[in-house]
């Protein structure tokens, strides 16, 4: 079974095309970003990029609830 995680956009100086705050992403895996404090999400074009972690606050969600959201998006 997949685990998802998904974050909250609390900003987005210098990102305004592609994050939007108060949205939910999706966060992808990648232990070398969070070496740098850097997270990989998949933004507003569907592309999957790398922003600071300070730009996001994680977001706990139910298993079956994340998994709904990950297949939606």
């Amino acid at each position: 079974m997949t685990s998802y995680q998904f974050v909250v956009c609390i900003h987005n100086s210098g990102y305004e095309v592609s994050l939007e705050p108060r949205k939910l992403y999706q966060v992808l895996p990648d232990s070398d970003a969070a070496k740098h404090h850097q997270v990989r999400v998949v933004d507003e074009p569907g592309d999957d990029y790398l922003y600071p972690e300070s730009f996001f606050l994680a977001i706990p969600l139910p298993e079956r609830l994340a998994e709904q959201v990950a297949q939606a998006a």
